[in-house]
């Protein structure tokens, strides 16, 4: 298919128009339903680019997120106890639906969150695809019963799931939680960031079309003071699975904790990106530079800090300012823009002071810096900005930034930089760069985060994803991410109907 080079105002007019026409901005999806929220509390999107809004949502409130909740529950009855296969089909519908639909979600992503159309289109939207194709495989294949001795060992559902998602890659997160959910025979409720809530609603149609049962899939939009509260104080809430800032996470843990239910966390990062003695530069640099200003910086496990051998600092320095130069910043509607704005307004001014901050500190400045780049008056934009020089104690080296901000760091022995690299409070991601592979694994074996990437290896949906510390808990992706949302129960006496023996 031949993909326009822009996203013109009029396709972006004309994915509102298909919200508002079909009554979606203004309802929630819940029993199978597109209804009314109980209150007429609303919330502007808001374009990054323009800073203008292009709609208004309905908001829920604790009695949406109640409905939502008891129709989960009375799903769960029928929906835990369907055949894995089953919901295997059900899953593979949806992921036909999700890549019928690529463009439509990529128009999306692009309006309501500022990412490039071509980044939208080349991997939000395929990577959300993946999560869904990964979890249907693992509903077919995954041995949700085995056998030790006389006992079985039983993998059940673990009920009514609260599934909160983020701004930053919005259909992807979705997809993570749901897709897993689903297939381990769970119901849910999600209530995603109400800064980027157009997928979510496209996606709410894409269960709805691909004939989930009433109650199965639910969704709740509002802030999350009031509906990710509510999710997570609920008794009939079994487990909250949450992407989002460490401070958020915290909160979502509080409100739980006096039902016991199970809480998931993917939260803040810091992570680092090692680059060996050894490592060849041209190509790990700017690869690095890359990885770094992904998504416009805006990913929890943003290689955000790079640690490179002193020795070399200069010639690091030389090749990451030729990276920067060849990223565009600009319309997120060009095909030629690389990097679109940040997601709103607070990131802007969260970037902002942290460059500042930076620059206080007396970090040098490589590239970048505050304010907006040339030529554009508008939009949240900011510039794509290196210090060098960074101490590994400065705020722009312990603290997230989400943002396109990377912080090159010198080290003069390998034990320094592992003891860099584990010097933040976070543990999420990480990145080893050398051509000495089994140095390398020995490095990334001493790195405390949840993920190890050695020499910028392909993205796998298979590759569990969560966080040491105050990066989180629990594991996403793969069947480490289906197996959160389940339950172990052991049935002794029950013997093996497969021995010989017996009847």
């Amino acid at each position: 298919m031949t993909l326009p080079t822009a996203l013109p105002t009029s396709v972006a007019s004309s994915i509102i128009e298909h919200l508002g026409s079909a009554g979606r901005l203004d309802r929630m999806f819940v029993d199978g339903e597109w209804v009314l929220p109980e209150t007429r509390a609303r919330s502007s999107v808001i374009d990054p680019s323009t800073e203008e809004p292009v709609a208004q949502i309905a908001l829920g409130s604790a009695r949406d997120v109640a409905a939502a909740v008891a129709a989960a529950r009375r799903a769960f009855t029928s929906w835990s106890v369907s055949s894995a296969q089953s919901r295997a089909m059900l899953l593979d519908r949806v992921h036909s639906l999700v890549l019928e639909r690529a463009e439509l979600f990529a128009q999306a992503i692009s309006l309501e969150m500022g990412a490039a159309i071509g980044f939208a289109r080349l991997t939000q939207v395929p990577s959300a695809a993946e999560h869904i194709r990964v979890a249907r495989d693992n509903a077919r294949s995954y041995a949700f019963v085995s056998h030790r001795g006389d006992m079985a060992i039983m993998r059940e559902a673990i009920g009514v799931c609260g599934l909160i998602t983020p701004w930053n890659w919005p259909l992807y997160q979705i997809t993570a939680k749901v897709g897993p959910a689903l297939a381990a025979g769970c119901t849910v409720v999600l209530k995603p960031s109400e800064l980027s809530p157009l997928s979510a609603l496209l996606f709410a149609e894409v269960m709805h079309d691909a004939g989930l049962p009433p109650g199965v899939f639910n969704l709740v939009n509002g802030s999350g003071a009031e509906v990710g509260a509510a999710l997570a104080e609920h008794p009939d809430v079994d487990m909250i699975s949450f992407t989002g800032s460490t401070r958020a996470g915290v909160l979502v843990a509080q409100a739980a904790a006096p039902t016991v239910k199970r809480v998931t966390q993917e939260l803040g990062g810091k992570s680092p990106n090692l680059i060996l003695p050894d490592a060849d530069l041209v190509h790990a640099v700017p690869a690095g530079v890359g990885a770094a200003f992904r998504n416009v910086g805006q990913s929890c496990s943003a290689p955000t800090r790079m640690l490179v051998p002193r020795a070399r600092l200069q010639e690091v320095e030389r090749i990451a300012l030729e990276a920067a130069s060849s990223i565009v910043v600009g319309d997120p509607r060009s095909q030629q823009t690389t990097h679109g704005p940040v997601a709103n307004r607070a990131q802007f001014n969260r970037v902002q002071e942290m460059i500042g901050i930076g620059i206080a500190e007396g970090a040098r400045l490589l590239c970048g810096g505050p304010g907006r780049p040339e030529a554009l008056s508008r939009g949240f934009y900011c510039r794509p900005t290196i210090f060098t020089a960074v101490h590994p104690r400065m705020q722009i080296a312990q603290e997230e930034i989400f943002g396109p901000v990377l912080a090159i760091i010198p080290y003069d022995s390998v034990d320094e930089a592992v003891e860099i690299a584990n010097d933040t409070v976070y543990g999420l991601g990480a990145h080893v760069q050398g051509k000495d592979l089994g140095a390398a694994r020995a490095v990334a074996a001493r790195i405390r985060s949840g993920q190890v990437h050695i020499n910028y290896p392909a993205w796998s949906p298979h590759a569990p994803f969560g966080g040491y510390r105050r990066s989180g808990n629990g594991r996403e992706y793969g069947t480490e991410g289906l197996e959160e949302y389940l339950e172990t129960k052991a049935i002794l006496g029950f013997q093996d109907a497969s021995a010989p023996g017996t009847d």
